[in-house]
C-alpha cells in the first residue's frame, strides 16, 4: 500500500512539474497580455480626462484643458497608452507613465492620508509598478516592438 501511494505521489509531483514548467513558459505571452489590458485601462482614464468619455471624471462633465496638468496627464494616458496598447516604444513611454502616476500619487492622493486605500491613490500605485515593470521588461512577444526586434 506504501509502494502504491509513494508512485501515486512521484506522479502528481511529476505532473505538476510539467504544469509550473509550461506555465513559466507562457510568462512572456502573459506579459504581452499584461501589458495590453492595463494600456486599455489606461487609455480610458485620459479619454475621460480629454473627452469625459466613457464617463466625465471631472465636475459637471468638464474636460481639462489641453494645455494644463491635468490635460497633459490625459494626453501621456490616452496617446502614450495606445502605443503601449500596440507594444511600440514600450519602454520610454512606459517609463514616463511609471513616473506620471509617481507625480499623480504624491501630488493628489498621499497629501490625504498615509494608506492609500483610504487615500484613493492604489490604481496610481499600481499603474505606476506595472508601468515599472513593463519600462524593464519590454513589451513581450506580442507587440510591434518584438517585430521591429527591439
Amino acid at each position: 500500500m506504501a509502494a502504491a501511494a509513494t508512485e501515486i505521489h512521484a506522479h502528481f509531483a511529476m505532473s505538476a512539474h510539467k504544469i509550473v514548467d509550461k506555465w513559466a513558459d507562457r510568462s512572456p505571452k502573459l506579459r504581452s497580455v499584461l501589458r495590453i489590458v492595463t494600456a486599455f485601462l489606461f487609455m480610458q482614464a485620459g479619454a475621460a480626462k480629454l473627452f469625459a468619455f466613457p464617463v466625465p471624471l471631472l465636475p459637471g462633465g468638464a474636460t481639462a484643458r489641453v494645455a494644463s496638468q491635468l490635460g497633459a496627464a490625459g494626453i501621456l494616458e490616452l496617446f502614450g497608452g495606445g502605443l503601449v496598447l500596440i507594444g511600440l516604444f514600450t519602454r520610454p513611454i512606459a517609463f514616463l507613465m511609471a513616473g506620471e502616476m509617481a507625480v499623480a500619487y504624491f501630488q493628489v492622493h498621499f497629501p490625504k492620508g498615509f494608506w492609500p486605500l483610504a487615500n484613493g491613490g492604489v490604481s496610481a500605485i499600481l499603474y505606476c509598478f506595472i508601468w515599472l515593470y513593463i519600462s524593464a521588461a519590454g513589451a513581450g512577444p506580442w507587440s510591434i516592438d518584438a517585430k521591429r526586434g527591439r
